[in-house]
């Protein structure tokens, strides 16, 4: 019985902390999307894996992103796309709902970049 106490005692104390850390998380995130999106909306090999990846976020059944792909991007835009990853981890909204306009600037993801 102690140890489902304590079990029980841990999960509570994380999801403290997780929730503690939330808006952090979200500031973050929500600074590294909108980084991200003038890279995703250009015409360059880590353009094609930030806006497959943001893709990815929106549906990951219609658009699969292999997470090896993030190797391609310089270490200030991995660290972005790991910063919108934590973001979305428990979304509070879809990754587009962020953006003004986010349905068509995803539309243009997908007419550009679908693999």
């Amino acid at each position: 019985m102690q140890t489902l106490n304590n079990s029980l005692s841990d999960a509570l104390n994380r999801l403290a902390v997780e929730e503690a850390e939330r808006p952090y998380i979200r500031a973050a995130g929500l600074a590294a999307l909108y980084r991200l999106l003038p890279v995703a909306q250009r015409d360059s090999g880590q353009s094609g894996v930030v806006a497959r990846f943001l893709l990815s976020l929106y549906n990951g059944t219609a658009y699969p992103f292999p997470l090896t792909d993030l190797r391609k991007l310089d270490t200030t835009l991995w660290h972005d796309c790991i910063a919108v990853l934590r973001l979305d981890q428990r979304p509070e909204q879809e990754v587009h709902q962020y953006i003004e306009h986010g349905e068509q600037v995803w539309d243009g993801f997908k007419k550009v970049w679908r693999a």
